[in-house]
């Protein structure tokens, strides 16, 4: 049997009732056998400034050591003003310097959003992508898993109740689970 997996969820938004933690909930009820997924509350990470970035906060210090130990990110975000919210932009700076000891380097991850809009997100995905590049995380590219609408897709307290979503998310996972274990040069075994 192969090792336990422990994939690392980041909601972009801080908000309570968010749709992308409703997301990441759905991702770890989804989650393949042997997998588990733990959501991580960025809203304690203080603003990223270089002044203070070889003396982390241990805030910054927690959030890296879990990056660290995760063997992927799962990103959930929405999309604010045709981009990725501020507060997920700055996580990925905290966690990313001081330059050469970045926590994302060589990681796989996935991506996923929700939003209000008929796009569901997409183009806050396409700018994280262009961060990967420089951090060096290891995307899984399809499925693009973009929840439009959002408003219609979950009740109200966040939980995601589309059907389609769900599928995708499933997905997502094995997708992203067959990275993890090809990078463990592990056997990739197909989902029962």
């Amino acid at each position: 049997m192969a090792d336990p997996i422990t994939i690392l969820g980041i909601a972009g938004s801080l908000r309570k009732e968010s749709w992308n933690k409703g997301a990441l909930r759905a991702a770890q009820a989804l989650c393949p056998e042997g997998v588990k997924i733990e959501i991580y509350d960025i809203g304690a990470l203080p603003l990223f400034n270089q002044d203070e970035e070889k003396n982390p906060t241990a805030a910054v210090s927690h959030f890296k050591k879990a990056i660290r130990a995760a063997d992927a990110i799962l990103f959930a975000s929405p999309e604010y003003n045709y981009g990725i919210p501020g507060v997920l932009k700055n996580a990925i700076d905290v966690a990313s310097r001081p330059y050469g000891d970045s926590a994302w380097n060589g990681k796989p991850c996935a991506i996923m959003s929700a939003a209000a809009s008929m796009g569901g997100g997409i183009r806050a995905q396409y700018q994280l992508r262009q961060s990967f590049v420089f951090l060096n995380l290891d995307a899984v590219i399809q499925p693009e898993v973009a929840i439009p609408q959002a408003m219609q897709r979950f009740d109200a307290q966040g939980n995601l109740t589309d059907d389609t979503s769900r599928k995708l998310i499933a997905q997502l996972l094995q997708n992203l689970v067959a990275k993890i274990r090809l990078a463990r040069h592990q056997p990739v075994k197909a989902a029962a």
